[in-house]
């Protein structure tokens, strides 16, 4: 019996059945196509979309990178430029400023760990308007040395107006020769002294931590 008759032979519910099974079949051979290349360009979509937020990643951290790289070497740069004597330093601003110091006290200098020593210099200004004050205060700020205002105190001279007394202790730090650069000195003028050696990590951790107490 051929196919034809085995259709004819059929009833009118097995024929309908038929009908809906082979719309069904033609139908997923024509939706497939497209469903799948659906599905294959949300996968790429998706591996784009965690492609681009890791490069954006990247970048972020580049720029802490680069901001941390630019904060240290504004530190060695400014540690690089030592302040000089404290007190002609001072005098000098404040001859700038139109301050006079008359008293000042030049204090022994403490070390802050191993790689930094604090010189410090107390100042007696007398009668000095606000003015002049602040701009001494400023000049002192941007020196461009490593050095800054650890102790200030301020009174009014009675009833004179704009009129002020004021201690002023003032910081200078200084950063010692590097332990590496001292044995290489001493290596280049032919025998290192007793006691010389490398840097070890811990060195290299206490010179940042001082920086970062310093800052």
């Amino acid at each position: 019996m051929s196919l034809a008759d085995r259709l004819r032979g059929l009833e009118d519910r097995e024929r309908r059945l038929l009908g809906i099974l082979v719309a069904m079949v033609v139908g997923a051979v024509v939706l497939l196509p497209p469903v799948a290349l659906y599905a294959l360009v949300h996968s790429r979509r998706s591996e784009v979309e965690e492609i681009r937020a890791a490069i954006q990643a990247i970048e972020d951290e580049r720029e802490t990178v680069e901001r941390a790289k630019a904060g240290k070497g504004a530190i060695e740069q400014r540690y690089a430029r030592p302040a000089p004597p404290l007190a002609a330093f001072l005098a000098s601003l404040a001859s700038e400023a139109g301050v006079e110091i008359p008293e000042s006290q030049d204090r022994q200098a403490v070390p802050h760990g191993k790689r930094f020593e604090e010189r410090t210099t107390k100042i007696t200004l007398r009668k000095v308007g606000l003015l002049k004050l602040v701009k001494f205060l400023e000049k002192i700020e941007q020196a461009g040395h490593p050095v800054r205002v650890s102790q200030f105190d301020i009174r009014k001279r009675g009833s004179e107006p704009d009129s002020y007394d004021v201690d002023l202790v003032v910081s200078a730090f200084d950063r010692k020769a590097e332990p590496k650069a001292a044995a290489k000195s001493a290596r280049d003028g032919g025998a290192a002294p007793r006691g010389s050696a490398e840097p070890d990590g811990d060195e290299e951790k206490d010179e940042e931590k001082d920086e970062e107490e310093k800052e």
